[in-house]
């Protein structure tokens, strides 16, 4: 059997039994990142992202700054979805020896201007040839521990909503994306928020992952869902990848209290598009004909 036979989502849970953690671990492999026991006010979160030539930039579309941002804000976002602070990033990159000085001089300006807009120490990394081009950043945050979300606090009832809209991201967002660290931290700070995720494989995907780790079904509207103008077409905006919104469930309570306090000084549209049901509700799309149409775990996975 090979690694295409069983696919992504199964190769990660076969990896993930097997790993040593000890008891300083309270999350590891399955959210967006990890997080360790650190101070009596605060988690750790750990988190760590590569970005490959041919897969998730082409030279021929992209500038040495803009594949420098993508990669580290890839891994603020991951930090935005825990609703945590980034701190510390180690990049390490491998190069083709005949490329020319200026993109790697292109490449770290990149990285230093996302470092610079969303507070991230750059301390170090390493570096190595290749034929291919690999940027991985590794990244440390903090998340204050009444604030930390997870993927696997949504409940029966919770409502389900997302920042911005969805699709056509390889139109050139996925390039210039801005990661929604301060939505995030503004939601954190003033609601209770019991799931999230950010929206980096397509939004179907994504919240079948919040659902799997939380063990509850789902319905969302096809009427509601905020889609890019640059989609193709609904079908693409809900599968395709790269868009890096957040995707979050709160209680109704809560969501009355943000509909009444908060949404209209959020500065990034925020989109109620569905609700949390019972696990055995399965997971629905209500399209605009009001046919409900069963989802499966299906968006931009590697394998």
């Amino acid at each position: 059997m090979r690694i295409k036979d069983i696919g992504e989502i199964a190769l990660i849970k076969r990896i993930s039994k097997n790993l040593r953690l000890d008891s300083s671990v309270i999350h590891g492999a399955g959210d967006d990142t990890a997080v360790i026991k650190w101070t009596k006010d605060k988690d750790l979160l750990f988190t760590c992202d590569m970005l490959v030539e041919g897969v998730h930039f082409r030279l021929a579309k992209a500038t040495p700054r803009q594949i420098g941002w993508k990669a580290l804000c890839r891994n603020v976002s991951d930090i935005a979805a825990m609703g945590g602070v980034p701190r510390y990033a180690l990049v390490s990159a491998s190069l083709r020896p005949g490329l020319p000085l200026s993109f790697a001089d292109g490449l770290y300006k990149g990285l230093r201007s996302a470092a610079d807009r969303f507070g991230v120490n750059l301390v170090g990394g390493d570096m190595c040839h290749a034929g291919k081009i690999v940027i991985d950043v590794s990244l440390i945050g903090e998340a204050e521990k009444k604030g930390l979300v997870t993927r696997s606090g949504a409940r029966k009832g919770d409502l389900i909503f997302v920042t911005g809209a969805v699709g056509g991201s390889i139109k050139g967002k996925h390039l210039n994306f801005t990661p929604r660290l301060e939505e995030a931290r503004r939601l954190v700070k003033n609601f209770r928020i019991n799931a999230m995720i950010d929206v980096s494989d397509g939004l179907v995907l994504d919240l079948w992952r919040i659902l799997d780790a939380s063990g509850a079904g789902a319905r969302i509207y096809q009427n509601t869902i905020p889609v890019s103008k640059d989609a193709a077409s609904f079908e693409k905006a809900i599968y395709a990848g790269e868009d890096f919104e957040l995707l979050f469930t709160m209680g109704v309570k809560e969501a009355k209290r943000f509909f009444r306090t908060e949404l209209a000084r959020m500065k990034t549209p925020v989109t109620l598009i569905g609700e949390v049901l019972d696990k055995k509700d399965g997971y629905t799309l209500v399209t605009k004909d009001g046919v409900r149409k069963r989802l499966k775990a299906k968006g931009y996975l590697h394998f």
